[in-house]
Formats: structure tokens, sequence, C-alpha cells
């Protein structure tokens, strides 16, 4: 059984960087946990956690609530910008 943590980064609509994390860890997983190998992911991961912490903060000062968007909004939010 996860515990409520878990959960919490688990699901879409709190951890914006679900994938990216996934990705990270079966990427350590598969290199034997060499850090070198999956620098690439770190990074991916790294800017996605920027990204959004950018948009919360955002949200925040314009007392938007929830300060993290959900999924189905981020997908519009990622749409808007690539």
């Amino acid at each position: 059984r996860m515990s409520r943590h878990a959960k919490k980064l688990r699901d879409h609509d709190i951890n914006p960087c679900l994938a990216e994390t996934d990705a990270t860890t079966k990427c350590m997983d598969d290199n034997n946990y060499n850090k070198d190998m999956c620098t690439d992911y770190f990074l991916k991961y790294k800017n996605c956690r920027k990204f959004w912490h950018g948009i919360m903060m955002q949200r925040k000062r314009n007392g938007v609530k929830p300060e993290m968007p959900s999924a189905e909004e981020r997908k519009k939010i990622l749409e808007s910008v690539e």
C-alpha cells in the first residue's frame, strides 16, 4: 500500500513531471544507477520542475486556485508555448 505522499506524487493532477520522473527512474534502473548515463533525463526533469514552479508562483501571485493547474489545463498551457 502506498503512503498518501507517494500517491500524491503518482497523481497527474498534482505532479506535472510524472513522465520525467518515471523516465529518470527507468534510466537509472537500466544503467545500474550510473547517474552519468542519465544526465539528459535529469535535465528534462529539472527543466520540467522549473517551468511548472514558475507557473505555480505566477498563479499564486494572481490568486488563482488551485496553484498547480490540473493535468488537462497543463496540456493546454504546454500546447500554447510549443
